[in-house]
């Protein structure tokens, strides 16, 4: 891999800005002093001298800084990814459960710290035939299935929704502040768009069966209820072929 290849054009030209203006800082330090002693000890050798250890050292600190700060932008890029992974399921490229567990629990916790409404909405998306996908096709047509399945309830969603991957065969939706009408709106977007979409693998369809329910709630809770109650609902008649999903609301405090 060659310099250009490892580093983007916007990371080289911003490595070489600084680093230039280091250089010349650095110059100009070198410059002022040698004027403050090329008064006080007026030799001119001593000022040749001089100047030829500032242009030294502009040849030795601009390459320093470049790659100082090119390995400051490798340092950077590399907490991001960490950053990135450490919160985000491999497959679907959503929450995983930890982040998505941490979300709704930091919603619910800052709206109760503000006194106003705690509510929202919890969905689970369960899978049924996830497992006679991966043991019929192999786990690389079920983690195909589970990207696309991702794919197509994040296109469901309101902007500012949550989606997740909370096990092997589930999606979980988090929907700040919604209503049982916002609820139900999603949940019909999710399952039609489920319905119209064509899945296949080795030239033979492939028929996807989910269960939606969900679980309401308007005051503090946490999040294991939350999601205990809507995978109860999703279990027990997510998997009726009707417009409206069941959800269940959770008493309020």
């Amino acid at each position: 891999m060659n310099f250009s290849q490892r580093y983007s054009s916007a990371t080289i030209v911003s490595a070489l800005r600084i680093a230039t203006l280091g250089a010349v800082c650095y110059v100009a330090g070198s410059v002022g002093v040698l004027l403050i002693l090329n008064l006080l000890v007026p030799d001119r050798p001593f000022l040749v001298g001089f100047v030829g250890a500032g242009l030294i050292s502009l040849l030795v600190a601009f390459p320093l800084l470049l790659i100082l700060q090119l390995k400051v932008g490798d340092l950077k890029k590399l907490q991001e990814t960490i950053n990135y992974t450490a919160r985000h399921d491999a497959v679907t490229k959503t929450l995983n459960g930890t982040a998505f567990a941490a979300a709704v629990e930091h919603y619910i916790d800052r709206r109760k710290r503000i006194a106003t409404d705690a509510g929202g909405v919890m969905i689970a998306v369960v899978i049924d035939t996830l497992d006679d996908i991966s043991r019929r096709y192999g786990p690389q047509w079920a983690d195909t299935v589970m990207q696309s399945l991702a794919a197509i309830i994040q296109s469901s969603v309101r902007k500012g929704d949550l989606v997740a991957r909370l096990a092997t065969n589930e999606l979980g939706v988090f929907l700040p502040g919604a209503t049982i009408e916002n609820a139900q709106d999603v949940g019909t977007r999710i399952r039609r768009r489920v319905a119209e979409a064509s899945f296949s693998a080795e030239g033979s369809p492939m028929t996807i069966g989910i269960r939606l329910g969900g679980a309401v709630f308007e005051g503090p809770t946490d999040f294991t209820h939350i999601r205990q109650l809507a995978d109860e609902m999703a279990m027990e008649r997510g998997g009726e072929r009707e417009d409206a999903i069941p959800l269940s609301r959770l008493p309020a405090a």
